[in-house]
């Protein structure tokens, strides 16, 4: 077997790994949300507690998803390849005590601070008599000790899929949905206001899963032993490469964030259904974005450490085309299937039909801007694998102001001319915005040289849009009347849906295979 094609196999097989954990992350996932939405609905509290989850939730992905895996990968590369074992082993000790120091301090000024956060973050809540201030702000000192947690955790699960352990970490993320499963079920009826409960339920899940990756960093023989020295070298470069990449790395969550921040100011429960139809957002995105970018992040800052321009672009070019391909029926399915999905997964009991169409209007808007969030996953490693962190930062502002105007263009005349589900704005200024953002990071790839598309890419998307029209026309033709899915059980509207992801998978597929697009491409130059 030629070697690029060995290489692109093993990238697949890595691929399919992180998929399949994230899969079955996901599937408790999906369970966890249909117990929230059977069990609390889409109100004040449930606004109160998916903000207060929300601000830890996104400093983690900026903190420890976003900047500093993005930072500290590379540079763990740099020492594995370069340095030897000795040396890599001081760099994971002095970067431990650093990140547990600065994460410490962090998660006690973010708990005393806490209704300021909520000040910050969800201004609409002040001086409103429902108590939603409060109750956010109570909740967020119980959950703000994930950040810690779930930190560390990101730096174990980064040590792992540098060294091809891609599982461990894919699969850790299923122990926050079993602890807020419990707590909903189990937990809340032990409070006055049972929504407390998923707090703690967050609080436990952070210290589970760093537990879960102790005993594999063991085995590696790669367990930090946390350490401190202000002048250590490896730590001072990760430091430099990931304040910048802060903004960069995670522009889409600093969106998010500001979404909820003016979706305060709207109608109850505007929060919670943005917080549902991003989550449907994110299950392609996690399931190939993700993952894809998870695998390609340690081979690129390999290939470029060794000087190798040609399989760096070789790699890259395999991400984009797996990307695109799986990114557009995702899109397509989300868009035509928006409002069955919802209504046959979480529209029971406390979630009701107007639930349904509200959540309905925003997972579409979110939806259509899928494939510039899982590019944005996908270029970004394109810079930091190189150590390049001031780009993506600059690109980044960019975007994030474009949303913020997007935002008000959109929104206030929404509101204005008395038009329901404004929340869906939100969502649409976001996709915008992130389209933005990939064409920016590509163009800069490919304007100074580090990636070149090559021969028979026309083609390729020729038959990916032609495959992804019939798919919708396959859609439309099939799917009934979102009216007619709230009269039939619960059993019925799930068979529905899964004959109809069905008839569009086929739709697809067998387009694509008749326009001659194989798989085993996937694994050629």
């Amino acid at each position: 077997m030629p070697l690029a094609t060995a290489l692109k196999s093993r990238l697949l097989k890595s691929t399919a790994v992180v998929s399949a954990m994230t899969l079955v992350s996901r599937l408790f996932g999906y369970l966890r949300d249909l117990v929230l939405a059977i069990s609390f609905g889409a109100s004040g509290a449930t606004d109160a507690f998916f903000v207060a989850f929300r601000i830890p939730n996104f400093l983690r992905r900026l903190f420890a998803e976003g900047a500093f895996s993005q930072a500290f990968v590379p540079v763990f590369a740099e020492y594995r390849e370069q340095r030897g074992r000795e040396s890599l082993k001081d760099l994971l000790d002095h970067t431990a005590g650093a990140l547990t120091l600065v994460l410490f301090m962090v998660t006690a000024v973010g708990m005393l601070a806490a209704p300021l956060l909520i000040m910050i973050f969800a201004p609409g809540f002040v001086g409103e008599d429902d108590g939603r201030h409060a109750l956010a702000s109570d909740m967020l000192r119980v959950t703000f000790p994930y950040l810690l947690f779930i930190s560390l955790t990101a730096m174990a699960g980064g040590i792992l899929n540098s060294v091809g352990r891609f599982a461990v970490p894919a699969f850790t993320p299923v122990f926050l949905n079993l602890s807020l499963i419990a707590a909903a079920l189990w937990g809340a009826p032990l409070f006055e206001e049972p929504v407390r409960a998923l707090a703690w339920g967050v609080f436990v899940a952070g210290a589970v899963q760093l537990a879960f990756q102790i005993p594999f960093l063991i085995r590696v023989g790669l367990l930090p032993r946390p350490r401190l020295r202000k002048a250590h070298e490896g730590v001072r470069k990760i430091t430099r490469l990931m304040l910048p990449a802060i903004f960069g790395s995670s522009v889409v969550q600093i969106n998010l964030l500001v979404d909820t921040l003016i979706a305060s100011f709207l109608a109850a429960g505007s929060i919670t259904w943005l917080y549902f139809s991003d989550r449907f957002v994110e299950l392609p995105l996690a399931l190939f974005g993700i993952a894809i970018a998870t695998v390609i992040l340690p081979r690129l800052s390999r290939e470029h450490a060794a000087n190798t321009p040609e399989a760096f672009n070789s790699t890259l070019d395999w991400a984009l085309k797996l990307t695109l391909v799986v990114a557009l029926p995702a899109m397509l399915g989300l868009i035509w299937l928006a409002g069955p999905i919802l209504a046959s997964l979480i529209q029971y009991r406390e979630f009701t039909a107007f639930d349904t169409r509200m959540a309905a209007m925003s997972l579409i808007a979110y939806a259509a801007g899928l494939p510039a969030f899982m590019l944005i996953k996908i270029l970004a490693p394109g810079y930091f694998s190189r150590q390049d962190t001031r780009t993506p930062v600059k690109i980044g502002v960019i975007a994030m102001l474009a949303n913020m105007a997007l935002n008000v263009a959109i929104v206030v005349p929404w509101v204005m001319l008395g038009l329901p589900g404004p929340h869906a704005g939100l969502a649409l200024a976001t996709g915008l915005s992130a389209l933005l953002n990939a064409g920016l990071l590509f163009r800069g790839l490919y304007r100074d040289g580090f990636y070149r598309p090559p021969p028979g890419w026309r083609g390729f998307l020729a038959r990916i849009i032609t495959a992804g029209l019939v798919m919708s026309a396959a859609l439309w033709y099939a799917t009934p009347d979102l009216a007619a899915w709230s009269e039939w059980a619960a059993r019925e509207r799930v068979i529905r849906l899964f004959g109809l992801i069905a008839l569009g998978a086929a739709a697809y597929g067998a387009t694509l295979l008749a326009l001659g697009v194989r798989p085993r491409q996937f694994l050629m130059r």
